[in-house]
């Protein structure tokens, strides 16, 4: 049984807004599930209405196997951190900590006990921090006091709204680490809101990509990232070149203005005649002249932009066709330059095909 199920959900806000249109979900039992997006697919409604802060016009929420209708954000067994949410500034790491504790009227000696363990699963010792107040901490030692105030009180569900959205990128990188660490140490199902792709990515066991109210595509982010179900998810998840054709029945993608582009045949099957996208990611195309892959071109560099760790480069190939290429090897880059003939391809096999 699923520890989180959403059934056929709608919210529509005042002036006819659809800000979900009839979400399916099952996220499964201690699982590090992300809802990713961007700005405006409801992904923060969703979570909004997992919560019991807001109520959806139709459908279903259930936790545990509950229907969550009527049931009160305080006893639908969920914590929650959201972007921009403070601690208590008057007070001290561990009065913010047990501060739930004490509102359900726990006994004094177990909220020390609950503190002091939360306190050492974030890394933060208890004689170190439980007597520091707000400015005496970084912003990713606060970040960590705000989610160990909500795994504190042990919910069934921690849900998280772009936490580290105010991070800068060094301690948001390595507060995604501690993060995907303490969800599988204390074992709570994780459900994470997020924009950034890098960040869903880096934690998630599954991802929920959403558009315009709708789940489009559920995977892990490998899946994802290599089958793209759509041209809003190719596009969304990374850089990727998308070409359109036609596929023929001999395993072959037919695009204007280029030879005939071989296909991994398992993708093909059936697809005879049917229009669709082909998906390339940067950097699966190789460069050179020796290249052994099934798909061999050779165009003009229109630009180069230095990356840091790769460059990319702007391949035009047949009039309007442009492509895009992640190069790494320095020494190899060095001799190219804009208006040079280049000679690239990739494996068949590294291509996905984008139908409907």
């Amino acid at each position: 049984m699923a520890e989180v199920e959403i059934r056929s959900v709608k919210k529509v806000y005042e002036g006819g807004v659809e800000a979900l249109r009839g979400v399916n979900l099952a996220i499964e039992k201690n699982e590090f599930f992300s809802l990713l997006g961007p700005s405006g697919c409801g992904k923060t409604t969703l979570l909004r209405i997992i919560a019991g802060l807001e109520q959806q016009d139709e459908g279903e929420v259930l936790i545990g196997g509950k229907n969550m209708d009527n049931v009160p954000p305080h006893k639908r067994g969920v914590g929650l951190v959201f972007q921009g949410t403070a601690i208590f500034p008057h007070m001290t790491v561990y009065d913010n900590i047990a501060f739930g504790l004490r509102m359900r009227k726990y006994p004094r000696q177990e909220i020390r006990e609950r503190v002091r363990n939360v306190l050492e699963l974030m890394n933060m010792p208890f004689e170190k921090y439980a007597w520091k107040k707000s400015h005496q901490l970084s912003g990713g030692e606060r970040q960590r006091v705000e989610i160990a105030r909500s795994l504190v009180i042990e919910p069934k569900v921690l849900l998280l709204d772009e936490p580290l959205g105010p991070l800068d990128l060094k301690i948001r990188q390595k507060m995604q680490l501690e993060l995907k660490r303490l969800q599988k140490k204390v074992g709570t199902t994780f459900i994470y809101v997020t924009h950034d792709q890098t960040e869903a990515f880096a934690m998630s066991d599954r991802i929920a990509v959403m558009e315009k109210g709708l789940v489009v595509q559920v995977g892990t982010p490998e899946e994802i990232y290599r089958r793209p179900l759509s041209r809003f998810v190719a596009d969304f998840i990374g850089e990727t070149n998308l070409i359109e054709g036609e596929v023929d029945a001999g395993g072959f993608f037919l695009a204007e203005g280029l030879p005939p582009l071989k296909i991994a045949s398992e993708a093909s099957e059936g697809l005879a005649g049917r229009k669709a996208l082909l998906s390339i990611r940067p950097e699966l195309i190789y460069l050179g002249n020796s290249i052994e892959t099934e798909n061999k071109l050779r165009g003009v560099v229109v630009d180069k932009t230095y990356m840091g760790p790769y460059a990319t480069l702007k391949i035009g190939v047949s009039g309007e066709i442009l492509l895009t290429v992640h190069v790494r090897e320095p020494e190899f880059l060095q001799n190219i330059k804009v208006g040079d003939h280049v000679s690239f391809g990739w494996k068949a096999s590294d291509s996905y095909l984008i139908v409907g």
